[in-house]
């Protein structure tokens, strides 16, 4: 797809609205018209302009935009979409209000159920989720096709946060019950604003010094700002949240200290999964492999992109080699770019269809010079007299039958080793959970990756301890750490209200 400018895209957005109003003036606007109008590309930077920028490299829908993409929904009566949200928005009933445009009462509707909007509309997979079951790209037999969920999701946010409508939800009187929730990413954030609107008093501890969990540590500038996240966490504080930084649960104090001595009457793990797994292949210890964790956190947590205003060192390569094939991979891969990497290349063993990144992360990198070398995987790192990465030896693929994740799984084929000079790695093939909660709490049943076992509910086996999260679930999403952390905090206000589902109940492991 060739570059349109964000200009273009308006005016042919306006264009488009100015003929649906003129059909909706002759009567009803049928489904067959409403599938029939284009899917609203987004707006952003020139791909030549922002490989050089840690600016934000989507612009937002224009309001024109905005009301076209909502006349695609056809508000089906049984709205699969929903079904796709793990948090539950009422999706057709905020896209109705966006083609009425009443944005304001859209918001409201997203955040009876949501309290990250402007987070979720920019970095949650929808096409795998709300948009996968969507009636509309089903019709379209393209699931790309679906009406645009997560974008219809940031324009309200962004234009609530714009008009100053950031107001704190509502908290009930004070119950007297005190919750600890352990970690700052999406699924404590939401378990925590979700306790202290029934009224109890939430206490958040966070291992660094500033909170937000992967979406401060994690996710670049470029793709999530980090003043919205700094807003999210403002929102907490006005709700009468605590929030405690460089505090380390197992370290600083144990888990148990905070139920036995702290006066906590239960608590919630969100602490994610944020242990690096490396391939455990010759070369792996050479000077100039990193972890994509560490990477990551260097430039977005401690802004070592920013060398005028931080002074945290990071490597500065000219040929890279990112290892892996998910969000994080592509994350890593498009900050070398900005860092100045003369080339950047992206190794993974399957074929792009199976891919876990998002397909719009894939496209961007594409379009930011990244080349991806699918169907070969390293199978040793190269290295010079004086330790140093000097290229990678990657052995080639053909694709079998499907594994257990339904991919089909990758055959190599003997004989086929090849070079590849580079001299940095970054390996992103996914994360296990920090043992050290674990080693210091021997009460809480663990799977062998070290994954907290919990039932639907959140419930661990330790009494009166909740988890959720990538904590839970391995390396997950946003949505899905929320649906985790909303759930959770409902079985808490119910054990704490003396109902149903208190400390104690068996977890069946997930």
């Amino acid at each position: 797809m060739s570059y349109r400018t964000p200009e273009e895209l308006h005016k042919a957005a306006a264009a488009l609205l100015a003929g649906i109003e003129e059909k909706r003036a002759q009567g009803p606007i049928r489904n067959k018209d409403r599938i029939a109008i284009p899917q609203q590309e987004m707006p952003s930077q020139d791909p030549l302009e922002r490989r050089g920028n840690m600016q934000e490299v989507t612009f937002g829908y224009s309001e024109e935009q905005a009301l076209v993409e909502a006349e695609r929904c056809l508000q089906c009566k049984n709205a699969p979409c929903i079904a796709g949200c793990p948090v539950t928005i009422d999706i057709p009933r905020f896209i109705k209000a966006i083609a009425e445009r009443d944005f304001e009462g859209s918001i409201s509707v997203i955040k009876e159920a949501s309290l990250l909007p402007a987070i979720c509309g920019r970095v949650c997979p929808q096409e795998n989720q709300c948009q996968e079951n969507c009636t509309v790209g089903k019709s379209l037999k393209d699931p790309f096709k679906s009406v645009s969920v997560g974008r219809l999701e940031r324009y309200v946010a962004d234009l609530d946060r714009a008009t100053g409508g950031r107001s704190a939800p509502h908290v009930k009187p004070a119950t007297g019950k005190r919750v600890a929730v352990i970690g700052s990413g999406p699924a404590s954030i939401t378990a925590a604003a979700d306790l202290r609107k029934e009224g109890h008093a939430v206490t958040v501890f966070e291992a660094f010094h500033r909170p937000g969990g992967v979406m401060l540590y994690g996710i670049p500038e470029f793709r999530l700002p980090k003043q919205i996240v700094d807003e999210e966490i403002e929102t907490l504080r006005q709700m009468g949240v605590e929030i405690r930084t460089n505090f380390l649960v197992g370290r600083t104090r144990k888990l148990a200290d905070l139920l036995n001595e702290d006066g906590f009457d239960a608590v919630f793990i969100g602490t994610g999964a944020g242990l690096p797994r490396f391939m455990h292949i010759p070369g792996e210890n050479l000077i100039g492999v990193f972890a994509a964790n560490e990477y990551l956190t260097r430039s977005n947590l401690m802004r070592a992109y920013d060398s005028d205003h931080a002074d945290t060192p990071i490597i500065q390569p000219r040929r890279v080699a990112v290892l892996g094939g998910g969000n994080v991979a592509m994350d890593a891969a498009r900050t070398a770019i900005r860092l100045g990497a003369e080339e950047v290349n992206v190794v993974y063993r399957r074929t792009r269809k199976e891919m876990p990144a998002r397909a719009e992360e894939v496209d961007h990198a594409e379009e930011e010079g990244v080349h991806f070398h699918f169907l070969e995987s390293p199978v040793r790192i190269l290295g010079d007299e004086n330790d140093r990465v000097t290229g990678i030896e990657c052995l080639s693929y053909q694709l079998g039958e499907p594994d257990e994740s339904g991919r089909r799984r990758p055959v190599p084929i003997p004989g086929s080793e090849h070079p590849l000079a580079v001299d940095t790695v970054i390996v992103s093939i996914g994360n296990d959970s920090n043992p050290l909660l674990m080693k210091t709490t021997p009460e809480l049943e663990v799977t062998k990756w070290g994954n907290i076992i919990t039932d639907d509910d959140g419930r661990t086996s330790m009494p009166g301890v909740f988890a959720g999260g990538d904590i839970v679930l391995g390396s997950a999403t946003v949505i899905l750490a929320m649906g985790q952390g909303r759930k959770a905090a409902a079985a808490i206000n119910t054990m704490l209200a003396g109902g149903a589902g208190g400390p104690g109940t068996e977890p069946t492991e997930q």
